[in-house]
């Protein structure tokens, strides 16, 4: 099936210092480009949510899109611009600060939403959703669109007004590290 990836880079970076996250090196390559070479052999097309720094994540040769809800809404807003962008009827998100996510994470989504006939598919690690880390279907556009306009930021709630299916990965817990401080970043350098 035709799946549309989608990279979040469109926060403030505040507890990496204020910077753009995305961008900043690990071994040499910005994070972003990590998140990038693990997602786009899973999909058919790769689409990176930026609101800061376009130019730069234009240079890894694949659409960016801004929120369309203004004010650094946060990750729901990143994946309203996907589904109102994306060519194909599935949309997979991750994060750009997770540079090891796993190499069949959109097969074991995949098949959690089938088998569930569900909304959409979170991965599920020690038993803790990782809520940036979802499959769901385009159709829900105009729902989650709704619950932006109506003030909604937590991941979670909108969850809980769909039929979410938990896909498990506690064999891959490491995958869904995400480097969020200037401290985890050079930690993991070393």
């Amino acid at each position: 099936m035709s799946i549309t990836g989608v990279i979040l880079a469109g926060g403030q970076g505040r507890r990496m210092g204020g910077v753009d996250k995305g961008l900043q090196p690990l071994r040499g390559k910005p994070l972003a480009q990590w998140v990038l070479e693990r997602l786009m052999p899973q999909v058919s097309e790769v689409l990176i949510n930026a609101n800061q720094n376009a130019d730069r994540y234009g240079e890894f040769g694949h659409p960016v899109i801004a929120d369309r809800i203004a004010g650094f809404a946060g990750p729901l807003a990143g994946l309203h611009a996907a589904l109102a962008t994306a060519s194909h009827p599935l949309v997979v998100t991750a994060p750009c600060d997770s540079p090891f996510l796993p190499d069949d994470l959109v097969t074991r989504l995949l098949a959690g939403l089938r088998q569930a006939d569900a909304d959409l598919s979170v991965a599920v690690t020690g038993g803790r959703q990782q809520p940036v880390f979802c499959l769901c279907r385009r159709e829900l556009h105009t729902h989650l669109e709704d619950y932006l306009q109506q003030g909604g930021r937590k991941v979670d709630h909108w969850y809980a007004t769909l039929r979410v299916v938990e896909v498990h990965f506690d064999d891959r817990i490491e995958a869904f590290d995400n480097l969020n401080t200037p401290e985890q970043l050079r930690e993991l350098e070393r």
